[in-house]
């Protein structure tokens, strides 16, 4: 347990029977009357975002969330299956549960979880992927203005390129924003 001032961005709560991610939080000091804390919270079981205002003194269930890592492996039956990389379990996990993750996600890539309560709660891809660009327009010589053009990735999200890039070559991704970051090295 954890009072209200003591709150922080990222920290994990159970809060009115739900489990939340704290994404900004204000302790405002009024010049009449008591403090108080306004949080903005996050479901980790579904998309609801939350808005309250706290005393300092309340109280709050702060929740361990332990970082694991995890391997996509497949699709089987509507399910995506990915393993944990330390005990080697498989977990099946619904495609509602992976749908912010899909864009960029190959099999065999390398994923982050928060699991806590015994439960995996939210999956991250890496800041950047390398992906194999499936279809884009042709380049015509000349063609040097600004901008891009629209490129099919090998995991079907469509990134704008370059106009130099050609289909079969490796870019890397940024998986927050899905701006095209560059060529791949290798």
């Amino acid at each position: 347990m954890i009072t209200a001032n003591l709150v922080k961005k990222g920290l994990t709560l159970d809060y009115r029977g739900d489990v939340f991610e704290i994404v900004d939080f204000q302790h405002v000091k009024p010049g009449k009357g008591g403090a108080f804390v306004k949080i903005k919270l996050k479901s980790l079981t579904n998309e609801r975002v939350l808005e309250d205002t706290l005393r300092p003194e309340d109280k709050l269930e702060d929740l361990y969330m332990e970082e694991k890592r995890f391997e996509f492996l497949y699709v089987q039956m509507g399910k995506y299956v990915f393993m944990d990389l330390e005990t080697f379990n498989q977990i099946e996990l619904e495609k509602k549960a992976v749908e912010h993750i899909l864009p960029y996600l190959k099999e065999n890539m390398e994923v982050t979880g928060r699991e806590g309560k015994g439960r995996l709660f939210s999956l991250t891809l890496p800041k950047s992927v390398e992906l194999k660009v499936k279809e884009t327009a042709p380049n015509y010589k000349g063609d040097t203005s600004g901008g891009g053009k629209p490129a099919v990735l090998e995991t079907g999200a469509t990134v704008i390129v370059p106009y130099f890039i050609a289909p079969d070559e490796l870019i890397r991704v940024d998986t927050r924003t899905g701006d095209y970051l560059g060529r791949s090295k290798e």
